[in-house]
Order: C-alpha cells, then sequence, then structure tokens
C-alpha cells in the first residue's frame, strides 16, 4: 500500500528548493539522458554533483566532456567507490534498480535517494498532469500536451516521453503546465511528487524482472496518487479491472473515462461521440470518426486526455480542433510507407505484450509480424493466441526468439527465427502480398540489440525505406 503522504508544507518547490540544494553534496547514478539533466540542473543551482556510470568513461563520449566542464566529478566503470561518501543526497536514473548493488553504498549509509522526475519536480513551480499506464503512455501524454497547446498558458510536455522534467525545469514559468509521462521506475522514486491530475490509463503486467511481482509493479504506479488531495484529480479507466480498483487509493476526485458505458463524472462515448457527463449534463466533444489513430485503444487514449483538458477548463471546441489535427507519436503504430500495395507500420514502442496485442487489434487487413528482444519473463502464449487468424507469418528476432516460436508453434502461428532485424524486414519484403500490413510490434525490451525502442525504430524504418 501506499505510505502516508508527507504534509504539504513540508514540500519545498521551486527557487526555494534550488536555494535549498546549494552547497549540498549529491550523487548522480545513471549518466544517460535524465541522469545528464539532473546533473546539469543540480550544477546550476550550485550543488557539489558527482556523477556514476557503470559504463567506462570513454563510453559516455561528450556528454563526460560536458559534465567534467560544469564541475561534476565522475567516477565511471570499475572506479566508482567513494561515489557515496558525504552525500546529502543520491538522485538516480529510471534504469537503475532501488535493490541493486550500484546503491548497495548509499543504502547502508542512509542517503535518501529520489529519482530525475522528483527532482525536476521539487525543481518546477507550475502545475503538473501526470500519466501512467502500461500502455498507451506517450500517446496520450503528446495529445494531452496538444490538446492543451489551444489555450494560452506555456505547456511543457515532458518526462518519460524523451524530454527529462529536469532539463526545463529551471526555465519554465510557474504559471505554465506541465504534462509528463510517468513509467513506474519514474513513480517508485518520488516521495513528494504531487501531480494536479494524475491518470492511469490501464494495468497489464510489465517489467516484472524488475518489480519483481505484478503487486510490486501496481504499487509502483499507484505511487502517482501518494500526495494528491481532495482539491486534485485522479482519472481512471473504467473498462481495466486493476485501474478501475485504484480508486480506492486516492483521495483525489476521481474522473472515469470508458468506451463501453455511459457513467457520471466521466467521460465516455456516446452514439459515436466523444462525450462527457463532469457537471450533471452530457457535452459532446467530438466525433469518434474525427480521431485519426488507429485502433480502439487510441480511443481510450483520447477519452483519458479529453478528461484532462476539460479538468483544466479547454471548451470543448478546441479539443475536438486539436483531436482531429492530431497524428500520433514516433514509433507508435507509425504509419512508414507503402511498397507495392503492403503497409509498413513501425511499432517499436510496443514493448510488452499487451502493446502488440492492440496493435494487432488495430488492424483488419493480414499481417506479416516482427517480434521479439527481451522478454522481461513476460508470458507469450496471449500474444500467440491473438496471433491466429490474423498474423498470416512471424518473423522473430532477438534474445527471446526462442521462447516466442515455442508459443507461436504451440499456437499454430507460421514463425521463422531471424539473426537480425534487417533479415527480418527482408523476409517479411517477400511474404508480403498487396494489401497486407507489416508490422513491427516487438512485445519486447529492445536492450538485448539496440540501445534503447527509438533506436530500434529507426533501425526498421530505414530498412523499410530502403527497400526497392
Amino acid at each position: 500500500m501506499i505510505t502516508e503522504r508527507n504534509e504539504v508544507d513540508m514540500v519545498t518547490r521551486g527557487r526555494a528548493y534550488l536555494d535549498a540544494v546549494a552547497g549540498r553534496r549529491v550523487t548522480v547514478v545513471g549518466l544517460a539522458r535524465s541522469g545528464v539533466a539532473a546533473a546539469r540542473l543540480l550544477r546550476a543551482a550550485g550543488a557539489q554533483v558527482t556523477g556514476t556510470d557503470l559504463k567506462p568513461l570513454e563510453a559516455l563520449g561528450r556528454v563526460a566532456t560536458e559534465l567534467e566542464a560544469l564541475g561534476v566529478r565522475l567516477l565511471t566503470g570499475r572506479e566508482t567507490r567513494g561515489a557515496f561518501d558525504g552525500a546529502d543526497l543520491v538522485v538516480v536514473s529510471p534504469g537503475v534498480p532501488l535493490d541493486g548493488d550500484q546503491l548497495g553504498p548509499a543504502r547502508a549509509r542512509g542517503v535518501p535517494i529520489i529519482g530525475e522526475l522528483e527532482l525536476g519536480w521539487r525543481a518546477l513551480e507550475a502545475e503538473t498532469i501526470a500519466i501512467t499506464g502500461t500502455n498507451g503512455k506517450t500517446t496520450t501524454t503528446a495529445l494531452t500536451g496538444a490538446l492543451l497547446a489551444e489555450q494560452p498558458r506555456p505547456v511543457l510536455v515532458a518526462g518519460n516521453i524523451g524530454t527529462p522534467l529536469a532539463a526545463h525545469a529551471l526555465r519554465f514559468p510557474a504559471d505554465g503546465l506541465v504534462v509528463c509521462e510517468a513509467s513506474s521506475f519514474q513513480l517508485e522514486t518520488t516521495e513528494t511528487f504531487q501531480p494536479r491530475v494524475a491518470v492511469v490509463l490501464n494495468i497489464t503486467p510489465d517489467h516484472l524482472d524488475r518489480h519483481g511481482s505484478l503487486g510490486a509493479y501496481v504499487d509502483a504506479k499507484a505511487r502517482i496518487f501518494a500526495n494528491q488531495t481532495p482539491a486534485d484529480c485522479a482519472v481512471l479507466n473504467a473498462d481495466d479491472e486493476a485501474t478501475a480498483a485504484l480508486a480506492g487509493r486516492t483521495r483525489a476526485h476521481v474522473v472515469w473515462f470508458t468506451r463501453r458505458r455511459q457513467l457520471a463524472r466521466a467521460v465516455f462515448v456516446d452514439d459515436g461521440w466523444i462525450a462527457a457527463k463532469l457537471n450533471g449534463h452530457v457535452e459532446e466533444i467530438c466525433p469518434v470518426s474525427e480521431i485519426f489513430l488507429r485502433g480502439a485503444h487510441n480511443v481510450e487514449n483520447v477519452l483519458a486526455a479529453t478528461a484532462c483538458a476539460l479538468w483544466v477548463g479547454l471548451a470543448p471546441e478546441a479539443i475536438r480542433r486539436a483531436i482531429g489535427r492530431f497524428r500520433g507519436v514516433a514509433h507508435r503504430i507509425e504509419f512508414v510507407r507503402d511498397r507495392r500495395g503492403v503497409q509498413y507500420y513501425n511499432d517499436s514502442k510496443g514493448t510488452n505484450v499487451a502493446s502488440t496485442l492492440r496493435a494487432l487489434e488495430s488492424f483488419a487487413e493480414r499481417i506479416v509480424l516482427i517480434a521479439g528482444g527481451r522478454g522481461k519473463g513476460q508470458d507469450f502464449a496471449p500474444l500467440a493466441a491473438a496471433a491466429r487468424g490474423r498474423v498470416g507469418h512471424a518473423f522473430l528476432i532477438g534474445e527471446d526468439a526462442p521462447k516466442l516460436a515455442a508459443a507461436f508453434k504451440e499456437a499454430s502461428v507460421p514463425a521463422t527465427r531471424c539473426p537480425s532485424l534487417e533479415a527480418a524486414v527482408e523476409a517479411a519484403r517477400r511474404l508480403a502480398m498487396p494489401g497486407d500490413v507489416v508490422l513491427f510490434s516487438p512485445a519486447c525490451a529492445s536492450f538485448d540489440m539496440f540501445d534503447n525502442f527509438e533506436h530500434r525504430g529507426d533501425v526498421f524504418k530505414k530498412l523499410v525505406e530502403r527497400l526497392e
């Protein structure tokens, strides 16, 4: 269960927090995108910063040079002894497990440990809308940002979507609105994080290799509510049992979204329209037919984003205008090209089984599927069962290709293991016929073969563009 929230008057934010950090000794663990942003913010605030990473110094490249120029002491590779000596605070990147050996010395000394999301939020003063869930976070975050761009206040879209909150915390005005995608890894390192609106889209098993159990994963997601008050808002999916159950774990005002029925205090689908009933009467927002994005799951994403926009006072006509213009985000069922009547889609952000299931459901056409990578301890049987009758053939890559192949064989879905993504794209090209869809939706993490899902998706797109 979530621990009792800190009292609001104990939370210091904005300039006052940055002033308090000045002169303090802070160790930043993990020097990827979020760790670098945290180190820069802390140095700008006058903190004494040590940055540590398991990669050797030469692997950090230009980042190491930039941080050293800012006065960050770097301890990398095997030379990390003493990284936490005298530290007043540790800021950890999302990819670093809290119970891992890397943080052992900090835990042993009882040094406070927070994440970059918490640090960025403390440095800001603007109201925040935070969006989490197993799937759909990035699309819903980007869409909510697009909706809020229709009003005059400055809008920052950041967080797990690719722009660290800490990277903009010093410059973003207090009267702005922050739309923040929050992952379970980020939320488990929050302490005082209090979004004005907290959204949970859905919950299915994911990252079990990191969290250890579904219950621990749900607990991490539920931390998004930990510091909310009845003056805040929680937006929850009434159609998802695990998400709906979280209503009992927040003190915020709950607003539901649902595709299946009309509810009070909800945004829903009514006779082909996105509609809302928040003030006792039904208000039509936008025809479902004006949503450009494929799939029923994207209708849910629109419902959730609409709930956020209505809560902050955006007019229905402005919401409709922005929904009609929104074209989605890179790497999420992203159309790449049509080649000789075959459509190629990049869904590299499909990093778990539930996400790829939604991608499959988005197409009526016969699918040639490319999947595989690092499976994160998932059961692939549901994916193989859903592929039966939808997927003409699956080409499987990466570390867990054997497990995927076994599941597809059990479901009688034709599948072939390929040594590389390039080989899979070429095999799909030879097999696909006009009217088919070639869908790259891995259902797995990317780290066995690529830097991240963006790198993986970019490689896929380049391979497709090169097809003669």
